[in-house]
């Protein structure tokens, strides 16, 4: 949903509303556990984050805490848990308007053996500029310690995006940069 000025809190909790009982906008829920459905564009961008115990532990916590929004261009709407169902808006301000767009927690991942992994996927609802899923990971290699934070997306644009795809790009990959630098600060300044 597209907005000429920043929408008010009781707006934006009317949109939230509004999705909660919305679909998926596409048929390949889930596909980001394993690879892509065809016909989308696939972004995958990781970033070391540090080594130890330690630091992976500060890792999951910025998950949890969705720090990897902490971006002065994009509000997260509301944080809300790592569970199955939990809708989102991501409300993001650019080229001199805002735009609402809604997710929901399609899986959450906890993966206890080498290499653990923990983080979650969203996948996009009706009122999205984009269709596709997003899958946050941050993962512990035991072997040599090292600590790894993960985003992989796929996506394609709606009809009203499709007109300015390259812009819509550039948004895509100015988040992934964002979102791994505001990993690396939440893990590193703790």
């Amino acid at each position: 949903m597209l907005c000429c000025s920043k929408p008010s809190v009781d707006s934006i909790n009317a949109f939230i509303s509004a999705q909660q009982n919305g679909t998926f906008s596409y048929l390949e829920v889930g596909s980001s556990r394993q690879q892509a459905p065809p016909g989308y564009t696939i972004d995958h961008n990781r970033m070391n984050l540090g080594h130890g115990v330690e630091a992976f532990q500060r890792a999951k916590s910025a998950i949890r805490g969705w720090k990897m929004f902490e971006m002065p261009w994009i509000q997260l709407c509301w944080k809300t848990s790592i569970e199955p169902g939990s809708t989102v808006t991501v409300l993001v301000s650019h080229f001199g308007f805002w735009s609402m767009n809604a997710c929901r927690i399609v899986y959450v991942v906890e993966d206890d053996a080498a290499p653990e992994r923990y983080g979650f996927a969203y996948g996009t609802l009706p009122d999205h500029a984009e269709i596709g899923e997003e899958r946050f990971t941050v993962e512990f290699n035991p072997d040599d310690q090292t600590v790894w934070y993960d985003i992989y997306a796929f996506s394609r644009p709606r009809m009203l995006t499709r007109l300015a795809y390259p812009l819509s790009r550039g948004l895509q990959k100015r988040f992934a940069r964002n979102s791994l630098e505001a990993m690396r600060q939440a893990v590193q300044s703790r």
